[in-house]
């Protein structure tokens, strides 16, 4: 089933729509899910919670690409769920790695937190990733969207792990110096 005819089931309210996008990406969301959480039942609640959302979202919105909006609704859980879990303590989770490797370039949460801000942030990080060859946007959005380790985008892309390490160095770098460039950093 394609996916304008998954899409014509939610607007129908047909629990159908579920199952379908389910069978079709469970699997794509459940491995976004995972790279996040690395707990199995955690991501398994998550892609739950995506479907619900989908439910709950369509209509009225009526995504162009089914699979890019379930996966960012199944991102959005997950990191709404490890926020939950590590206000505890601090896993030594994907997430928590690749974070760690932007905060010296992005603000604090608590000095993004203002929509316009937040706004402002995203339309750069688009001309940024636009702007990159397309080799360094793959290998930055594997890394800081879908959490791969090197060794993961490496053989992926086709490249040594060791300079799919150069590449996100160099990237953060750049990254950091058009964020300066453009305001959105002192």
């Amino acid at each position: 089933m394609n996916d304008s005819d998954i899409i014509a089931l939610y607007e129908s309210r047909s629990e159908q729509a579920i199952a379908e996008t389910e069978q079709k990406y469970g699997r794509y969301c459940t491995s976004i899910a995972l790279r996040i959480l690395a707990s199995p039942a955690d991501a398994e609640e998550c892609v739950n919670d995506t479907w619900l959302s989908l439910w709950n979202t369509i209509p009225p919105n009526r995504p162009k690409d089914l699979k890019t909006y379930a996966g960012k609704i199944a991102r959005n859980h997950a990191i709404k769920k490890y926020r939950y879990l590590s206000a505890e303590k601090r896993k030594d989770t994907r997430y928590a790695v690749a974070l760690d490797e932007l905060s010296e370039i992005l603000p604090d949460e608590e000095d993004g937190e203002r929509e316009a801000d937040r706004i402002a942030l995203r339309d750069a990080l688009n001309r940024f990733l636009a702007g990159l060859p397309q080799k360094s946007r793959v290998v930055f959005l594997r890394r800081y969207f879908y959490m791969d380790v090197a060794e993961e985008i490496a053989a992926r892309v086709g490249i040594p792990a060791g300079s799919v390490r150069q590449i996100l160095h160099r990237t953060r770098k750049k990254l950091q110096n058009f964020l300066e460039q453009e305001g959105l950093l002192p």
